[in-house]
């Protein structure tokens, strides 16, 4: 009995190890593919290292089309932006004396997540890529805008930064849908 189990086992795993290499492989180069049009579409942007590392830290990215990059892009976007705006919050409790330009990038930061956001994910799921384009676009403006509006040092340098830069790769990877 102990005999012809291992010779089962044998047997099994010999005629099971050429498709396991096989679903392997395919495996592989499937993921190859996707990191091909990750690095592809990220070299269209001017801020390749920032579009690869934020693509591929979202496993939908692995399945998506340039449009689903797009969105996916987009949703970073919006994630970046909502943290901002919560950092936002607490400052404007602990700094009052930078009210006035907290108070100007709560009012960006809200434009960017209940307008500029939804505006550019509803045009790149109706296909419409340069109202997404548009949305993207202002979103990298409203972050500026913000940056701008302090007089000297501002406690949101880096945060602006990110959803500018993020925001400028969104837009570069919709402008390929054009």
């Amino acid at each position: 009995m102990k005999n012809s189990l291992s010779l089962s086992f044998i047997f099994l795993s010999r005629s099971l190890f050429p498709a396991t290499l096989l679903l392997i492989s395919h495996c592989t180069i499937v993921q190859s593919d996707a990191n091909d049009l990750i690095a592809q579409t990220c070299k269209s942007t001017p801020y390749y290292n920032l579009c690869v590392t934020s693509l591929t830290s979202v496993p939908q990215s692995s399945r998506a089309d340039v449009r689903g990059l797009a969105l996916v892009m987009v949703n970073i976007v919006r994630a970046k932006a909502s943290t901002t705006l919560k950092f936002i919050n607490q400052e404007l409790k602990r700094s009052p004396k930078l009210r006035r330009p907290l108070r100007f990038c709560a009012s960006s930061y809200d434009a960017i997540l209940t307008a500029d956001i939804p505006e550019a994910i509803e045009a790149l799921q109706k296909g419409d890529p340069k109202f997404a384009e548009n949305g993207t676009n202002d979103a990298a403006v409203e972050a500026s805008s913000c940056e701008d509006s302090f007089q000297g040092k501002s406690p949101l340098t880096k945060l602006n930064k990110v959803v500018h830069d993020t925001s400028v790769v969104a837009s570069a990877i919709t402008r390929l849908l054009l």
